[in-house]
């Protein structure tokens, strides 16, 4: 272990030594700057900005920018940013993190990379925590860059698209964690360019960075709607479905158990629905219900593929006979089944997009980070962000009193102790912030303090805008705070007059969190800018961190030392030490869960990527999307061809190819088995190729101008992709649920994962481009077509 931190700490220095080179020149420019007047400073921006279109790249200019952005901050804001502030703006401009403690000032140290990184033009992004900090920060730096010149905008999730669009078009965004993510996914599930809010992802820097990057990073974010089908469809397409008889109405393909109605079939189906032409695309709900009502009546097999009990349907597992408790068919074929049985057909949200912060933030071209506490995690920013933590030495040395851990037997006396402690530390008037790791904890401490007659104010997660007033005064003599641990993160404890004198802030731990960081952001809340401070943590045998890990050896100990006393109380390097690595083993396991929720998102993401840029172009084609069309029909055509033509000539399957023919391509009356009798595999292709293209020319004909056809070119794919998306990813969430259990067969879920997710995925694109086909080949044109 002694070997790792002296090579962290030696490669700190080699990097510092580097950056302190490159702040020696963003200083050597401080009295060039200085002697500019406002309207020269402010020439700057434009001329930074020609210089890079020019040419130059960021990092050319980064001296002058700097320093320009430095010596704005004095005149606009007062403050004028240290060295060390300096070269923590250049790690950020790195796309790393710069390690600085509470109190340097990271919201300055921002300003510089940030001021650089616009002058590109393509938008840099700061990221908070909650939208107080997000319009705080918008407001207060905003007056810095507007004196420069550049736009500001505010993203929080009150605003409207236009609002939003225009805060995205802005230099500089703020905006927090969660709204950007959004963002994102909605702008992925728009029909019209014009919907779209952001920006391609360019630059971001985010604040807290260990808290959203990594405490929040197991929880994905997840876009949910209703699942289309409402229960009376199912209910009308099943009854419609019991009206029709094999042959006539409906053909059953075996091989690929899907069920597909003639001509004869379409028409009993407009009639019964009161409907024109059953293939428009407005009909694609209803489509999809019947091919699931026609499914479940004909293919789907009772006591086969399902049973029912107590009302229920229930799956039977095809390889085991077993049924599969808890799991349902997809897709909407078990509403289909329901209906079918005449059981209570169940409601479904669906999931229509999701993605996890990790792959969200990884798609920007750079990501940077801040935070007090980042050394703990650096390998897994290393591993999963590619990111460095670089810690940055402190403007003036930090003389706060950091003393060890105090352990006592129970809960109750460990709460005495530290009453005792805040009474005596309030008498003397001394200043006393005190964390606890749960908000009842808060409230049962606020209590405590109740009966001991002691003013106090309590901040926990229930309040954000007050949340900068209650710290502004807990540094005031005599103050005394009650905090959760997460809470005041990310503001700024100022010392009242006389407090230094009276020893600084004290800061009292009640327990110890289960991660090292959040022990840190704590501390780190006293003893800023070299002012004093004390930090004392009170623990007790029945904490939940002690329970859950390493508290029998520790009892052990207490023996040993015979300890029974209620209120004995032990200090000891060897305690902390214990509960210092039982936190190392909690944040082991949280880090194993978020790469492995990473590893099966990233299974995820190459789909959504795929579909995502798909997408985009289709929205953004301006001319025609014929080959588009043309391919997907072609490959739909060559898979049937090939699947129907196997083996021996004499043992193909002719009809089955006539059938897909009638329900994808043309009419019925228009084809016979004797046009595709005699022909080679090849020429079976080519015919069915050339009537499709004999379609499409009719259809562009039909059309007043090439425009309306591209936008019926559009209906048609967006709606099927849409469709089929969100029933993947519902697929892919049912298959992730369930995998876990491979793993005693001896397989690896993960892998087992990726490969039935690969399938699923081509799969899909089959669906989709047979879709795409029938719609497109079967619908009947209208004039005024919409997405």
């Amino acid at each position: 272990m002694a070997n790792v931190l002296k090579k962290w700490v030696e490669s700190d220095k080699r990097e510092l030594n580097r950056l302190g080179k490159i702040a020696d020149k963003v200083e050597a420019y401080a009295s060039t700057m200085e002697s500019l007047s406002d309207e020269e400073l402010q020439a700057k921006t434009p001329e930074l900005k020609q210089r890079y279109q020019d040419g130059a790249t960021l990092d050319d200019i980064l001296p002058e920018a700097f320093a320009v952005a430095r010596e704005a901050a004095r005149r606009v804001l007062g403050l004028y940013p240290y060295r060390v502030q300096i070269i923590g703006g250049i790690i950020l401009h790195e796309g790393n993190i710069p390690e600085m403690k509470t109190g340097e000032g990271k919201t300055l140290t921002a300003t510089m990379p940030v001021y650089l990184n616009a002058l590109a033009g393509e938008g840099v992004h700061v990221v908070t925590v909650n939208e107080y900090l997000a319009d705080r920060d918008a407001t207060e730096m905003g007056e810095l860059y507007n004196w420069l010149g550049l736009s500001v905008g505010l993203n929080i999730a009150s605003k409207s698209p236009e609002e939003k669009r225009e805060a995205y078009a802005a230099d500089i965004t703020y905006s927090t964690n969660s709204e950007l993510g959004f963002d994102y996914l909605r702008d992925n599930m728009v029909v019209y360019k014009e919907d779209m809010v952001q920006r391609p992802l360019n630059f971001v820097i985010v604040d807290e960075v260990d808290s959203i990057l990594i405490d929040e990073a197991r929880t994905p974010l997840i876009i949910s709607g209703q699942a289309t089908g409402t229960t009376t469809l199912y209910i009308r397409t099943d009854r419609f479905a019991k009206t029709l008889t094999n042959e006539a109405d409906y053909k059953i393909d075996l091989e690929s158990k899907t069920v597909s109605l003639t001509e004869e079939g379409i028409q009993k189906a407009e009639q019964y629905f009161g409907l024109e032409n059953l293939y428009d695309p407005d009909n694609t709900a209803l489509n999809h219900h019947l091919d699931n009502a026609l499914r479940a009546n004909y293919i789907m097999i009772r006591d086969k593929d399902y049973v029912v009990q107590e009302g229920e349907v229930l799956i039977v597992d095809q390889f085991t006979g077993r049924i599969m408790d808890g799991r349902r068919y997809s897709d909407g074929l078990h509403q289909a089944i329901e209906a079918k049985e005449r059981v209570d057909i169940e409601e479904e949200t669906k999931t229509m997009a999701n993605i996890t912060y990790q792959n969200f933030f990884r798609m920007y071209k750079k990501l940077a980070g801040m935070t007090g506490t980042a050394k703990t995690e650096q390998e897994e920013f290393r591993e999963i962000y590619n990111m460095d933590v670089i810690s940055v030495p402190t403007n003036r040395p930090v003389i706060r009193d950091d003393r060890p851990d105090l352990l006592y037997p129970t809960l109750k006396s460990k709460f005495m102790a530290v009453v005792e402690d805040i009474k005596t530390r309030h008498q003397a008037g001394q200043p006393i912030l005190v964390g606890t790791v749960a908000v009842e904890t808060s409230e049962l401490l606020s209590h405590l303090l109740d009966q001991a007659g002691i003013a106090h104010a309590v901040l926990n997660a229930k309040n954000h805008a007050r949340e900068a007033e209650i710290i502004m005064n807990a540094g005031q003599r005599g103050a005394v705070t009650i905090a959760t641990n997460m809470a005041g993160r990310g503001t700024d404890i100022k010392l009242g007059p006389g407090v230094k004198e009276l020893g600084g802030l004290a800061v009292i731990g009640t327990e110890r969190h289960e991660s090292r960081r959040i022990d840190n952001q704590l501390r780190g809340r006293s003893g800023r800018q070299g002012d004093p401070g004390v930090t004392q943590f009170y623990l007790s045998l029945e904490d939940d961190l002690m329970l859950r890990f390493g508290s029998e050896r520790i009892k052990m100990f207490l023996e040993k030392m015979k300890v029974a006393d209620e209120d004995a109380v032990i200090q000891s390097k060897m305690i902390s030490r214990q509960v210092e690595s039982a936190q190392k083993r909690v944040e082991g396991n949280n880090y194993d869960t978020r790469k492995q929720v990473l590893q099966y998102d990233d299974v995820m993401r190459a789909q959504r990527e795929v579909i995502y840029k798909q997408r985009q172009q289709v929205i953004l084609e301006e001319n025609s999307l014929k080959d588009v069309i043309m391919s997907m029909i072609k490959r739909t055509v060559e898979h049937t061809v090939q699947m129907h033509t196997q083996g021996d000539k004499s043992a193909w399957d002719l009809n089955g190819i006539l059938d897909f023919a009638i329900a994808v391509m043309v009419n019925e009356d228009s084809i016979t088995i004797g046009d595709l009798t005699g022909k080679s595999q090849q020429e079976l292709i080519d015919y069915l190729m050339q009537r499709a293209e004999s379609n499409y020319a009719m259809k562009t004909k039909q059309l007043y101008d090439a425009s309306q056809m591209l936008e019926f070119e559009k209906v048609v794919i967006l709606r099927v992709v849409d469709s089929r998306w969100t029933d993947h990813i519902d697929e892919m969430d049912q298959l992730r649920q369930s995998i876990g259990l491979r793993g005693y067969g001896q397989l690896n879920p993960l892998v087992e994962y990726q490969s039935d997710g690969y399938q699923m995925f081509e799969q899909m694109i089959g669906d989709i481009e047979y879709d795409v086909s029938r719609l497109f080949l079967k619908a009947e044109i209208r004039q005024n077509i919409k997405r």
